[in-house]
């Protein structure tokens, strides 16, 4: 059924997920007890005895969950032309049968960044019954895959995608040189800000000043609402004032520039006085926008 070879394993890891944050609305109650999990598979899915081997093996492997937890025990990930298979374990210590339904899966590279997203219908599963495993394999398409599929190294690992709220990713030389309270002030930015739709990238105005050498300074919120990592190399931007008019624009090289998925990233972009193109700019309202 799985079609399990004995091709190279990844290192192993487990991404361990609380189930009251996944299922709400089934899960009471948590303690620090370490649980085992058994192996279930249910007999109409007719496996063979070195499938049911392999599978029990890797789930003795796996370490143990804490009680009323989900997690996803990567077991191996198989290349093929146009997509990869990735099996593993769903392991579950929820202290009552369980289900789920449509479920989007993370395919994680060693730093924890996703490089691959799908959605999949989990209700295939059947019933887990308590402190029990099941495998499952999922493929995931060359277009799902955020790099090359000859690119991918052994150590990756499987996760359930948690709908976090979206958060503050400073760079670090913002995390090392702003204060305390403005970093507060801007994850209440953050907080505050108008919900982006799904894949949605925009830019918010924080602050705008002209110096007296001329140059404009504004800082932006760079919102990534897609559930994937995005890197900017050039930046093109067009600023315009309370009138409404172009004031400035100019195009920004950036270096090593990447804004998580699902967090906000400020930055700030300097307009020489070249890139001015009005002798006076009223500030008192202004808004950014990328040049196409």
């Amino acid at each position: 059924m799985f079609n399990f070879s004995r091709s190279k394993k990844k290192k192993t890891e487990d991404n361990v997920t609380d189930a009251a944050e996944y299922l709400a609305s089934e899960v009471n109650g948590s303690s620090t007890e370490n649980k085992e999990t058994t192996l279930s598979i249910p007999d109409e899915w007719k496996l063979t005895d070195e499938e049911r081997y392999v599978y029990a093996f890797h789930n003795s492997e796996s370490p143990k969950l804490r009680e009323n937890q989900i997690s996803i025990y990567g077991m191996e990930l198989s290349k093929r032309k146009d997509s990869i298979t990735v099996t593993g374990l769903i392991r579950s210590t929820v202290s009552k049968s369980i289900q789920f339904g449509k479920t989007a899966i993370l395919l994680l590279n060693a730093d924890k960044e996703p490089i691959a997203r799908k959605e999949f219908d989990l209700s295939k599963l059947g019933t887990i019954p308590p402190n029990s495993a099941r495998p499952w394999s999922f493929v995931f398409g060359r277009s799902e895959l955020s790099m090359n599929i000859d690119e991918l190294v052994d150590d990756w690992s499987l996760a359930f995608e948690l709908k976090r709220e979206h958060q503050l990713d400073l760079e670090e030389s913002w995390e090392k040189s702003i204060a305390q309270e403005t970093k507060e002030s801007l994850e209440k930015l953050v907080k505050n800000a108008p919900s982006l739709k799904s894949g949605e990238v925009n830019f918010m105005g924080i602050e705008a000043k002209k110096k007296d050498s001329g140059e404009l300074v504004v800082t932006l919120l760079i919102r990534n609402g897609s559930n994937k990592n995005i890197h900017l190399e050039q930046i093109p931007l067009g600023i315009k004032d309370a009138s409404d008019q172009e004031v400035a624009r100019g195009s920004f090289k950036m270096e090593n520039f990447t804004v998580k998925a699902n967090t906000s990233k400020p930055w700030s972009f300097v307009f020489p006085a070249s890139m001015i193109l009005v002798d006076e700019v009223d500030l008192t309202k202004w808004r950014a926008y990328p040049i196409q």
